[in-house]
């Protein structure tokens, strides 16, 4: 099935956001594992994992469009020094994928794609929730400290 305008070009940016996102979430949840706050290592972990199956989603519907996937593009990979940037810098990518997404859904309904734009719908929902998850965690560092966020983030033993 052959693309109408502009659909893939939304597509590939969205992808190139998904594969960007997917480096950042590995990165801080390593990080995460590797200062022993394993309980936020698992959740950005699921994270990463998540966003690669947006990017498999993406690139089987790029195809599906008759398209080419671009994998080779990259943004900047942001990596935060300290949890608390870490989720700053993951929020900015989340808003700026919903966006993203946005923006896509009033393109494809322009255009009369309503099978892309209900593939675009469900992943804003999906960021959503991943907003909605980061925003709490930093609520949740400012009303009990860090510290206290941060210690309740280690393995406990059996």
């Amino acid at each position: 099935m052959k693309a109408k305008e502009g659909v893939i070009d939304i597509l590939n940016k969205v992808l190139t956001a998904d594969l960007t996102a997917i480096n950042q979430y590995f990165v801080h949840a390593k990080m995460c594992e590797n200062w022993g706050y394993e309980r936020l290592h698992h959740k950005v972990r699921e994270r990463s994992i998540d966003e690669m199956k947006d990017a498999e989603k993406l690139i089987e519907h790029i195809l599906y469009l008759e398209g080419v996937p671009n994998v080779q593009r990259l943004n900047t990979v942001n990596v935060g020094e300290e949890v608390p940037e870490q989720f700053k810098l993951d929020l900015k990518a989340e808003q700026d994928m919903l966006k993203l997404l946005s923006d896509g859904v009033v393109h494809c309904t322009k255009v009369g794609d309503f099978t892309t734009r209900h593939m675009l719908e469900d992943m804003a929902k999906d960021v959503d929730d991943h907003i909605d998850w980061i925003e709490t965690q930093m609520e949740t560092i400012k009303q009990i400290g860090l510290e206290n966020y941060l210690a309740e983030q280690i393995k406990k033993d059996g």
